[in-house]
């Protein structure tokens, strides 16, 4: 049987959610599809892409605005001549860069837009325009396709769930880390993220500060691109540089998951936490914030109960916390009401043993509910209804 033809289109294969998500998409889809990937700049790609077909266009980001609206240009031209050589049954994009260029080269074959987080939802005349021109528009969440149901009559929404590999995660946390830190004997609690002021790291470390006298072997870990160096100011102003670990961006980071304690994020937007599934993947307990979007469609088995509720609420698979104040604040003196409360929570929980295995048990029950086969059957059934 001829495989239908399937071509991806990402700006870059660098460290990112829907980076992730579109490498993954290719491996899934490999027995099924004929898949090629398109991106527009190779550089520092950090996922494994041996074995895939990969396409450079080779028209890296620009900083100034003409040069971003000649980069447009190109960027038309060249994926319009590939897709002329590929003739792809189906073109899918992920991120708004990448979709703007998906839509504006209907070449052949149906364009699929991916709408992969909430942030993408502040931009109505882009959103428009993807919902106008794509055969569908793939949404990360239920939040994200209703909205986009709701505000463009976008009835070409679909919800496609991130994919994971749990055996394939399984066998990275075993294996070993050079310079990685001993866990023994410590309560770690971690949260993965790039430096960017959306995922608030800096609550997490106020948080620790507060416990660290009443936990003393409570320790907190930050995984993610960036230098942190503003955190690690904060973190030595208050007196526990030594116990906050800033791990860098890891190409394996699942031994620092499992080897951890408990998995916390306060992020103030989502669009599907790609890190929060693979930390319950590894039998973490999790406490997320209720943001936008995606914590309530993992953590709950109600979501339309809690959505937008800001209050601690002790779901099936995990814990959801209120949205904190987004408003960067780095003064080791001011500590918030809402930094004292998820102090209490988390030293509650790391002091609970029979509860966090309650909760490691919940999350990998739930982890599993996201593997890689529901994923690719999903994609089978948007592609059939074509």
């Amino acid at each position: 049987m001829v495989k239908k033809k399937m071509l991806l289109v990402v700006p870059m294969l660098h460290q990112g959610g829907f980076e992730r998500v579109c490498v993954r998409t290719a491996r899934i889809l490999k027995p099924r599809f004929d898949v090629t990937i398109a991106m527009f700049c190779d550089a520092d790609i950090a996922y494994d892409i041996t074995g895939l077909k990969v396409v450079n266009l080779d028209v890296p980001a620009a900083e100034n605005r003409l040069r971003k609206i000649c980069n447009v240009g190109k960027r038309i031209v060249r994926l319009k001549k590939l897709k002329k050589q590929l003739r792809p049954d189906i073109s899918y994009s992920f991120g708004p860069t990448a979709n703007l260029i998906n839509v504006l080269t209907p070449v052949c074959g149906k364009i699929w837009t991916g709408i992969r987080s909430y942030m993408d939802m502040d931009n109505d005349r882009k959103l428009r325009l993807f919902c106008g021109r794509s055969d569908r528009v793939i949404c990360c969440s239920e939040v994200i396709a209703d909205q986009l149901r709701r505000r463009f009559g976008a009835e070409n929404a679909e919800v496609l769930y991130n994919p994971y590999d749990s055996v394939q995660i399984a066998e990275n946390a075993e294996k070993k880390v050079p310079g990685m830190p001993d866990f023994t004997g410590k309560k770690v609690m971690v949260s993965m993220g790039r430096e960017d002021d959306c995922k608030e790291f800096w609550h997490l470390i106020k948080c620790l500060a507060l416990i660290k006298d009443e936990v003393p072997d409570a320790y907190l870990c930050i995984v993610g691109e960036g230098s942190f160096h503003e955190y690690k100011i904060l973190a030595d102003r208050l007196g526990i540089a030594d116990r906050v670990w800033f791990a860098g961006l890891q190409k394996n980071p699942f031994p620092w998951l499992k080897n951890s304690t408990l998995y916390v994020g306060v992020s103030s937007m989502e669009g599907f936490p790609n890190a929060l599934v693979e930390a319950m993947s590894c039998g973490l307990p999790a406490v997320f914030s209720n943001c936008r979007s995606g914590p309530a469609e993992i953590l709950s088995d109600r979501f339309a109960d809690v959505a937008d509720r800001q209050e601690v609420l002790e779901e099936k698979y995990g814990i959801l916390i209120p949205v904190m104040d987004d408003q960067k604040n780095l003064d080791p003196a001011a500590v918030t009401e809402e930094e004292r409360k998820l102090a209490a929570l988390l030293k509650e929980l790391l002091c609970d043993e029979e509860k966090l295995a309650r909760m490691s048990a919940a999350a990998k029950e739930r982890a599993l509910q996201f593997h890689d086969g529901a994923y690719a059957e999903k994609i089978r059934q948007i592609a059939a209804d074509l």
